[in-house]
């Protein structure tokens, strides 16, 4: 019996396996970040976007079950890469007026990811006609969102300012 050749839910479901291995990852890392950051507020954002990351592997489970999978992650080289390069920032920046500058940069790298993938994800749903799904994934895509734009306020406020007096 010949395979079924791969349509838009097999590629939405190997997609959403990737963003659940990647926000699995994202909240092992948040932590170090956090750790890093000089500026309180950058640590409280971290401590912040932990929380939230973990409602965003909620969500997620939620969303493989209204596809009928059971959760699991597939390894994504992308954040793997994303998550390294920020931790070779904080090894190399650690303790210095650019370290804040540097940890903004790496967070936003991974917001950015995150917002393409929801976003990618979110409008397959609607063509799969998956309304449950679509709730989840804009919350979460929302949330993404308003991360990033919290890190352009602090980068603006001060870590950027502080990177470039030194």
């Amino acid at each position: 019996m010949p395979t079924k050749p791969k349509g838009l839910d097999d590629l939405f479901l190997d997609t959403l396996k990737d963003i659940y291995y990647a926000e699995r990852k994202i909240l092992k890392a948040l932590p170090k970040m956090a750790r890093g950051a000089q500026s309180t507020e950058l640590k409280a954002a971290f401590e912040k976007h932990r929380d939230q990351t973990e409602g965003h592997v909620e969500r997620l489970q939620q969303v493989f079950e209204i596809f009928g999978k059971r959760a699991q992650g597939k390894t994504c080289p992308a954040i793997d890469g994303i998550i390294e390069e920020g931790e070779e920032i904080l090894e190399e920046f650690k303790g210095t007026p650019a370290g804040d500058a540097g940890l903004i940069s790496a967070a936003q790298a991974v917001e950015h990811y995150e917002m393409t993938r929801y976003g990618t994800l979110k409008r397959w749903a609607e063509i799969l006609n998956k309304p449950d799904a679509v709730k989840l994934l804009q919350q979460t895509l929302a949330e993404e969102e308003t991360t990033d734009r919290d890190l352009t306020k602090i980068a603006d406020s001060s870590a950027n300012r502080k990177a470039l007096a030194a």
